[in-house]
């Protein structure tokens, strides 16, 4: 069996060696969590070449299988699930015992207006009975988009002219997806903290620096008044990387 990660805790307090799926537990005071995750350079990139692989280490990768693992739903925008070349999550070994009594893997959620995606593609075709893949668009997307999406994934529909990314969330928890990682991207992260819509960020800082116009995890208009975020815990590596934890500011 593979080791299992452990990293060590220097904010609130110093811990040394503390396992990844302590560090990542979801708060077990609440019944409905949504955490956004992301990587991002130094200076703020979250892409390189258009791509956010090049920017993790090996803890990064096992950080965000293990947060699909721990998610009830994965929530993606549809602009990010072209980029990346989504599939359906992947039965990690791993953590497969932190999903007794759910699914193996967790159903992915993808958000979009106008359905503009490929529904012969492995995200729709390949996912499993038991993880569906479900598709989140409003009223006024196009009939015929929606009637194919119907025929390869779960369709809800939120909103009319454009996805009410609220009563998206309150429908999925309705379904018993309390606990809802979203992976991006930036666009989706902006309009879920425009509707208050995230709990925490977890964020993995990678010690390069990229330059250039690549991405950052927040896309869109510049929030008046900026959002100010608590840092809740700090995680670090011995390779320079860290992990924080944050929460809106109460």
């Amino acid at each position: 069996m593979t080791e299992i990660p452990r990293i060590n805790r220097l904010f609130p307090n110093q811990v040394k060696d503390v396992i990844l799926p302590e560090a990542l537990a979801f708060p077990r005071a609440v019944d409905q969590w949504v955490r956004a995750v992301f990587v991002a350079s130094v200076d703020g990139a979250a892409s390189i070449a258009g791509h956010a692989g090049g920017l993790g280490n090996d803890i990064d990768k096992q950080l965000f299988a293990l947060n699909r693992a721990l998610a009830d739903v994965i929530l993606v925008g549809a602009g990010t699930a072209r980029t990346e070349v989504y599939g359906p999550a992947e039965d990690d070994a791993q953590w497969r015992h932190l999903r007794e009594n759910r699914s193996p893997t967790a159903p992915m959620a993808v958000v979009s207006h106008s359905l503009d995606l490929d529904f012969s593609a492995s995200l729709f075709t390949e996912a499993p009975r038991s993880a569906r893949t479900i598709l989140i668009t409003c009223a006024d997307a196009p009939a015929q988009a929606r009637a194919q999406a119907a025929e390869v994934a779960e369709v809800i529909v939120a909103g009319q002219s454009s996805v009410d990314l609220s009563a998206a969330i309150a429908e999925l928890q309705s379904r018993g997806f309390a606990r809802i990682v979203c992976e991006g991207g930036p666009q989706l992260f902006t309009d879920l903290m425009e509707a208050e819509g995230v709990d925490e960020l977890c964020l993995t800082r990678s010690p390069t620096l990229v330059a250039g116009t690549e991405t950052r995890i927040l896309r869109g208009a510049q929030f008046d008044p900026p959002v100010e975020l608590e840092l809740k815990t700090l995680y670090g590596t011995d390779d320079g990387f860290l992990y924080l934890l944050y929460q809106p500011a109460a």
